[in-house]
């Protein structure tokens, strides 16, 4: 009965995935991988070429730089790079079936162009679970490691201090420091209002608060008085140290370059809301990053589409101009979002839109070229 169920749901998923269908799917990863393969290699070599120098200059080990470094890397550029060789990879094997007459074969035996894109669509989905998936919650934690390597052994990217830094930690709570210092992690000049109903009813400050990284939201005060407000009455307690939960983290306001990188998904969620509730504006980056992770998952099956419908047809000269045209819409497709997304940090665009316009724009060119296509 086992066996006869078995084959019943391998003729059931038969129906929908055939042979050739595995065929192309098979075709296409195997592309798709061979493509970041050889051009992170190259990225590799050019990139060992540029910084070989601050490498040897700092001391920087041979460990360090193989598994901190490139181990991460490599799974970075890939994946922020993955529209561009899923575009390569469809535009490559596709012309080659076009070429060897392979696609006329499909069609003469009652394949529809329709039909002919499932097994793309399934190949295309594989890549956009593994790019979000990777994107959102692995690559993050390697970024952490990778960015701290670039700060000690290639160049300085660390915001090291951050001034007059106002913040809201709490429903009307209100920090203030007028210098923080990320080495020590101690903000000086430190003062902590609490308002109820708009009216103050108390006013801590302190000559500094140490952050203790050893425990969430601990903060060390130092030489501090505290002013209690109750009506005309007034309490004042004053001591040389206070150990203190204060809602709030450095990372709160020491935005470091890249930082956005270093967070999986929920985090950044999270961070974005909080954020958002104490009236931060400059978080724009890290909305972007948020919702590029999504957009950039989808992208895998719009240029997959524009790539089938640019290459399936069997034209004199090969491939040479089908890899052209799409090394170009790809590295247009990347400059467009780089493009968008610069504008909506710098001006006042929205970051969810900024990330979706160049899928919008390239969904069209998609339908176009599919209505184009050889039928």
């Amino acid at each position: 009965m086992r066996g006869l169920k078995n084959i019943k749901k391998k003729l059931k998923l038969d129906k929908y995935i055939r042979r050739i269908d595995w065929y192309i799917i098979k075709k296409f990863l195997g592309t798709y991988f061979f493509a970041i393969a050889l051009i992170i290699s190259i990225a590799v070599v050019f990139d060992v070429n540029e910084w070989i120098d601050n490498f040897i200059n700092n001391k920087a080990p041979i460990k360090a730089i193989i598994f901190d470094y490139y181990a991460n890397f490599i799974p970075y550029f890939s994946n922020l790079f993955s529209p561009l060789f899923v575009f390569i990879s469809v535009i490559f094997f596709t012309s080659k079936l076009a070429e060897n007459s392979e696609i006329i074969a499909m069609m003469s035996t009652g394949y529809s162009f329709k039909r002919l894109l499932r097994p793309y669509m399934i190949s295309a989905a594989i890549i956009a679970v593994m790019t979000y998936g990777m994107g959102a919650y692995v690559i993050p934690q390697g970024n952490v490691t990778r960015l701290n390597f670039e700060d000690k052994y290639k160049k300085k990217k660390k915001q090291e201090y951050v001034r007059n830094v106002q913040v809201e930690v709490d429903s009307g709570v209100i920090a203030y420091m007028e210098r923080y210092e990320n080495y020590n992690k101690t903000a000086y000049r430190f003062s902590l209002d609490k308002f109820v109903d708009k009216k103050l009813v108390s006013h801590l400050t302190a000559k500094s608060a140490t952050y203790d990284t050893t425990k969430v939201h601990k903060w060390t005060l130092k030489n501090y008085m505290i002013r209690e407000m109750d009506g005309m009455r007034e309490t004042i307690t004053q001591g040389e140290r206070l150990d203190s939960i204060i809602p709030m983290e450095p990372q709160d306001f020491l935005i470091m370059k890249g930082q956005q990188e270093t967070m999986t998904s929920s985090e950044l969620s999270d961070y974005i809301a909080r954020q958002k509730r104490r009236g931060f504006a400059n978080i724009k980056e890290f909305e972007i990053e948020y919702h590029k992770r999504i957009a950039m998952s989808f992208a895998s099956f719009i240029l997959t589409i524009i790539g089938v419908s640019l290459s399936s047809r069997k034209v004199k000269g090969g491939m040479g101009l089908y890899l052209g045209v799409g090394l170009a819409l790809s590295f247009s497709y990347i400059l467009f979002q780089t493009v968008s997304a610069t504008f909506a940090i710098n001006g006042n665009a929205s970051p969810l839109l900024a990330v979706w316009v160049p899928n919008i724009v390239y969904a069209f060119i998609a339908v176009y070229l599919y209505r184009k296509a050889p039928k």
